[in-house]
């Protein structure tokens, strides 16, 4: 059988199309999971690094794991505001383009992969402890409590922001037998306030015309508001950091008091963060904590000298 040039010109297109069609699949599929959020499960190595416990290869192994699921866990949960959200996103000037607001994900594939996601993180929670995967549990049903009506309520949502935060720390310490520091999780409570209060003010800011329309809970804010709160939180942080690092159980546990050294890198960062969101480009913390290159090098000197000063 002999092909018309017409017909060879289709199959070319054909060719060429299809790889393109399985890129843009898997983009849409990256960009719902939201691999580049998973920074914030960081938090879940905070245990591990103040703990002394690095030479403990079963508890090092059960941190990494509790990590990992909370990767799957997190972005099961992503797939689920996207999927409750998909109507007020199509209204939104940067959301819309969100793969199930625009359409480039079908609602059941969404369903898979949140099915998918969410079993594997619990599989994996399972090796962990059970105390881990009631963690998971919590987190999950925390996100769907927030995302059908709790982030309307003003000061309450960012709290409940901030409590996935702390879920993922207790994940790395209590989930994997590490008793945890109460300056530590009240360090990390206000840390986690302060990004969060931060971002309601880059939204706000960048939505004052109309911002109800895109988040209700926007109204019930104003920048004033929020400048004294991001004032109150960053030396809340600033505060409870510096008296962990004093602490008589700190200075004990690690035979150093050495760790209030680290504390300008804290307050650089924080100050970091509030200048850009003065200029617009504060809106998602975990997107500057991988591209802003004051706070990756504030974040690695920090990380670097809590690591030499644990392990003299």
């Amino acid at each position: 059988m002999v092909l018309s040039s017409s017909s060879l010109a289709k199959v070319r297109d054909i060719t060429i199309e299809l790889p393109e069609q399985k890129q843009n699949t898997a983009k849409a599929i990256g960009q719902l999971m939201r691999p580049r959020q998973w920074v914030k499960n960081s938090f879940v190595l905070v245990g591990i690094i103040f703990s002394q416990n690095w030479g403990h290869s079963e508890i090092l192994l059960k941190t990494l794991t509790a990590a990992i699921a909370f990767c799957f866990v997190s972005s099961a949960v992503y797939v689920l505001n996207d999927f409750l959200d998909q109507e007020c996103d199509r209204m939104h000037p940067e959301k819309c383009n969100r793969p199930l607001a625009s359409g480039s994900v079908t609602p059941i594939a969404a369903g898979v992969i949140f099915s998918v996601s969410l079993v594997t993180g619990l599989l994996l929670g399972m090796e962990v402890s059970g105390i881990a995967v009631g963690i998971l549990l919590f987190y999950v049903i925390q996100n769907l409590a927030y995302s059908t009506g709790l982030k309307k309520v003003v000061i309450l949502d960012v709290f409940l922001i901030a409590l996935g935060f702390m879920l993922r720390i207790l994940m790395g310490t209590w989930g994997v037998g590490i008793a945890p520091s109460k300056w530590l999780l009240l360090s990390g409570l206000t840390l986690t306030l302060f990004m969060g209060f931060g971002k309601r003010w880059a939204e706000l800011n960048e939505l004052l015309t109309g911002a109800g329309s895109h988040r209700p809970v926007l109204d019930h804010y104003s920048l004033v508001l929020l400048n004294r709160l991001l004032g109150i939180t960053a030396g809340t942080v600033v505060l409870t950091y510096s008296f962990y690092t004093l602490d008589p159980g700190t200075v004990l546990l690690h035979h150093t008091s050495n760790l209030v050294y680290t504390v300008p890198f804290v307050i650089y960062g924080l100050v970091r963060y509030l200048f850009l969101i003065r200029i617009g480009k504060g809106g998602d913390p975990s997107k500057l904590a991988i591209k802003d290159p004051h706070i990756i090098v504030a974040v690695l000197l920090w990380l670097v000298s809590v690591l030499w000063i644990l392990s003299r």
